[in-house]
């Protein structure tokens, strides 16, 4: 069998697992020997899909574009840039209101403490497919609802989507755009990028699934914007993960500062934007695994490249109810392309 052939099978059998709907894959390696685009189920290889958290790589970029200007600092509280809006009780711990004092670093290290907004009621909207808009104030207002994670530099970073939401504000408020304007202008049309952007409209592209619901709620992942609102294509999202690995869209030493790794929830590791993956030896009957860098969304979504076999790897089940599946797919899949080279 071919690789290609090989890679087929794998998604084949993902897809034949329960409450799998739909799997897309795309496979590239720096050198351009191995290239793959495929679908198993009910997919296309050239349709949009929601990319979930995947747009928190997008924020992060256009975050540290605005830092290199000078626009912003990343130790600025986020309240001198939000001036017309109130983070006084966003976040109280122990009786110590850190809500005016957070800072642009915080946010994007996921260091903050702050609660998850979609932990509150949203998520369960959303997977019982009940649509409705939000902004910033709703996402302000839940967060509020929500006891804080912990305090902020607790030692490490703690996943929040109300992080990203205000991260979007302050790239709103710097550049004088709504997100999506800024996106477009500073990375889709630098990079040729057409069919990604912000979610506008009722077309969700691949339809995405909880269990076996299918969900259709454009106005909730519209309203995720600058955390999770995204739709893109696999071969667009091939073009700017490269693009970001590669230091197309900043300036080498800010990656470095992106690669600063804090414990998130285990096997991952979180940065600026940025999600690790390296197993312990322990894990792996003491042999090595690749080192997996990007981001990860609840809808199953994937973006990662593993640095040391030089292979991106972009994907989605589209599927809610295993946020956590594209690891251990992922970590499945090079072992798969490692063994194919070595057989040659």
């Amino acid at each position: 069998m071919t690789l290609s052939q090989k890679i087929q099978a794998l998604i084949d059998v993902e897809c034949a697992k329960a409450n799998t709907h739909g799997v897309i894959l795309r496979v590239s390696s720096g050198d351009g020997r191995v290239d793959f685009k495929g679908i198993a189920g009910v997919a296309t290889p050239d349709t949009r899909f929601p990319v979930a958290s995947i747009t928190k790589m997008f924020t992060a970029t256009l975050i540290m574009q605005l830092v290199y200007e000078r626009r912003i600092n990343l130790d600025q509280t986020v309240q001198s840039i939000l001036a017309d809006v109130d983070l006084s009780g966003l976040q109280v711990v122990k009786g110590v209101d850190y809500g005016p004092t957070l800072t642009i670093r915080h946010l994007l290290h996921q260091t903050s403490g702050l609660a998850d907004y979609y932990e509150s009621d949203l998520a369960i909207d959303l997977k019982s497919g009940r649509d409705r808009s939000y902004d910033l104030y709703d996402v302000l207002r839940m967060t509020k609802a929500l006891p804080p994670q912990a305090a902020p530099e607790s030692g490490k970073s703690h996943y929040s989507d109300t992080n990203y939401q205000l991260l979007g504000a302050v790239i709103e408020t710097a550049t004088g755009q709504t997100y999506d304007q800024a996106l477009q202008s500073r990375i889709c049309e630098p990079l040729g990028l057409t069919q990604t952007g912000v979610l506008q409209g009722n077309d969700m592209g691949l339809p995405v699934y909880h269990k076996d619901k299918r969900l259709d709620v454009p106005q909730i992942l519209a309203s995720m914007t600058s955390d999770g609102g995204i739709i893109s294509t696999m071969d667009e999202m091939l073009t700017f993960l490269r693009a970001f690995m590669d230091g197309q869209l900043f300036k080498p030493e800010n990656a470095v500062q992106m690669r600063q790794w804090n414990r998130l929830f285990f096997p991952l590791q979180y940065g600026y934007g940025l999600m690790r993956v390296k197993l312990p030896r322990w894990m792996t009957l003491f042999r090595a695994t690749p080192e997996l860098i990007g981001h990860s969304g609840a809808s199953g979504s994937f973006a990662f490249y593993a640095p040391e076999p030089d292979i991106y790897l972009i994907g989605s089940f589209n599927q809610t109810d295993a946020p956590r599946r594209p690891i251990a797919f992922m970590l499945q899949l090079l072992n798969l392309v490692a063994k194919h080279g070595a057989s040659r």
